[in-house]
């Protein structure tokens, strides 16, 4: 520096400049001063932001960490949204806080309510519950529940279970995953990302007892929040705040707009294959009961067994881990979806032996096989039901789903077998049994026309789920609905004829294969109209 030069002519001794030139390296730089300002602090600077956003205390006996939000403060700036995103270093597109609103379509005053929203941590977590490789664990001290990523299969059913829609299926890595409150902050003293985040302290972390979350549940969604799926399924842990009263009938903005949900394409192969494999054993063994054959045994129980192999291994293909599908029945204690894989388990194992047995090999095991498959595979296919009705979605609720099930597996087993028979038959052959069969395969498509159909009605409040649910069908689902009926009465009239003038085989595959693309077409239908009450932000 320019005061600090000493030339040889001003008089200076060389003393004098190793003096300044010493000072000049005891002087500290900006970096140094700010670390030696800050290094006796214990807290980190902006503690005093956020100490007051957490509790005093950790939770004791009977309760647990929960969220906290004043929606009167929450203006749906997404500051917590982006710091979570930040922090958690989550994928483009994924979010593990969402921030929506809440509509209300009852009142002329238009209210609308904001509303950030992340995991409830619940006292009886829906996700953990359904998840078939118990890859979630509610923590007993903070009440926190944490995803094992490592665990996961990514068959995505805690999608379907949560009624919030919390856990988020992350495709580049195969698994879910969602938030843990920053549970390593909280552990040592430090706020959630979110919690930090929010400038107008919209949301804190607080300590709730599990008997007053559990009254709040069972005191309805106005309890906890207007308009979100009903607490008393789960129990969140989460309250929410306001000092006006929010109107009843909200509505979160994502039910407002008519999208359809996902379709699902391998669970409509693994549905459909599988009960179309069940329905042929069951026809083969009531006609082996009532001595009226219209296959042979040993073929009808061969398809079968093919059509579970085939329905079976199209089901993987909706794991993001498929290598590690063998961890599919840790759940079996809570979980209907490793039921159902056990139940299939067992039904393939017997379909496969009386296919076998009647084969030729070991013959005379192929009744007794037979009929265990026939008990293996009705047991099955009310696993399916209840993996469906688990979810709480009265689109999917057991009477709705087992009507449909069962009138698939029946209709379509009925028509596979006609068409193997008259593929058997040689001309002028069994043409009684094979139309009598005919008549019941046609009754039955007819009989799940008129129970999708009745299905479909809206309900008389326009709002409901049910009302959304027909919306769809007539809307942006309406051409899948029209293909799917111009398919099913195609097939109806074609079975009219077989059992009026006869067939041959050509016709009989080509009517088959109308009702087994019907079907799927019913099977997507399924899937994509099925409607729930939404939690705000849940689609964002």
């Amino acid at each position: 520096m320019e005061g600090n030069t000493v030339s040889p002519g001003s008089g200076a001794t060389h003393e004098v400049l190793l003096q300044r030139l010493l000072t000049d390296q005891h002087d500290l730089t900006a970096v140094e001063r700010f670390a030696l300002k800050h290094e006796s602090e214990t807290a980190p600077t902006q503690a005093r932001y956020y100490r007051n956003l957490l509790p005093t205390a950790a939770p004791s006996v009977g309760q647990q960490y929960a969220f906290e939000v004043d929606l009167d403060a929450c203006t749906a700036c997404k500051a917590c949204v982006a710091a979570c995103h930040n922090l958690n270093g989550l994928d483009d597109g994924e979010s593990w806080r969402d921030v929506g609103e809440l509509h209300d379509r009852n009142r002329y005053d238009g209210t609308v309510q904001t509303v950030t929203t992340a995991c409830h941590h619940c006292l009886d977590p829906a996700c953990s519950n359904g998840c078939p490789v118990r890859a979630y664990d509610k923590d007993p001290e903070t009440g926190i529940v944490h995803h094992l990523d490592d665990q996961c299969i990514g068959c995505k059913y805690c999608t379907l279970t949560c009624p919030y829609e919390v856990p988020k299926y992350n495709a580049s890595l195969g698994i879910v995953r969602k938030c843990d409150m920053c549970a390593g902050r909280l552990a040592a003293g430090e706020a959630p990302a979110c919690v930090q985040a929010c400038p107008n302290f919209a949301i804190k972390i607080s300590v709730v007892d599990h008997a007053s979350t559990l009254q709040r549940a069972g005191a309805g969604a106005q309890s906890f929040l207007p308009g979100a799926p009903s607490p008393d399924i789960t129990a969140p842990s989460t309250v929410y705040r306001s000092t006006r009263a929010l109107p009843e009938g909200m509505l979160a903005g994502e039910d407002l707009n008519l999208v359809p949900s996902e379709a699902h394409p391998p669970l409509v192969a693994m549905l459909i294959l599988t009960q179309l494999s069940v329905g042929l054993v069951a026809v083969e063994r009531l006609s082996a009961w009532t001595g009226t054959p219209t296959a042979t045994p040993a073929t009808l129980l061969s398809a079968a067994a093919l059509a579970c192999a085939l329905g079976l291994a199209a089901s993987t293909a909706h794991l993001g881990r498929p290598l590690y599908a063998f961890r599919a029945l840790l759940g079996l204690r809570t979980s209907w979806l490793s039921r159902e894989i056990l139940a299939f388990g067992v039904y393939f194992a017997c379909v496969l032996g009386a296919a076998v047995s009647a084969n030729g090999l070991a013959n005379g095991l192929a009744d007794g096989l037979a009929d265990a498959a026939l008990v293996a595979g009705i047991a099955a296919l009310m696993t399916s039901v209840m993996v469906y009705h688990a979810t709480k979605r009265e689109m999917w609720n057991a009477a709705r789903t087992a009507s449909r099930f069962a009138l698939t597996a029946g209709a379509l087993g009925a028509l596979a077998a006609v068409t193997i028979a008259v593929m058997q038959a040689t001309p002028g052959t069994q043409a009684a049994p094979v139309r009598s069969l005919a008549s019941v395969a046609a009754a039955l498509c007819f009989a799940k026309l008129c129970c999708d159909r009745i299905q479909a009605n809206p309900d008389a409040d326009p709002d409901s789920v049910r009302s959304r649910s027909s919306a769809l069908l007539g809307g942006p689902l309406r051409a899948i609905v029209y293909a799917r009926w111009a398919l099913g009465l195609i097939v109806v009239l074609s079975l009219a004829v077989m059992v009026e003038v006869g067939t041959n085989p050509v016709f009989a595959v080509t009517v088959f294969l109308l009702a087994l693309a019907g079907e799927v077409l019913e099977r997507n239908l399924f899937f994509r109209a099925c409607t729930k009450q939404s939690m705000p932000g849940s689609g964002s």
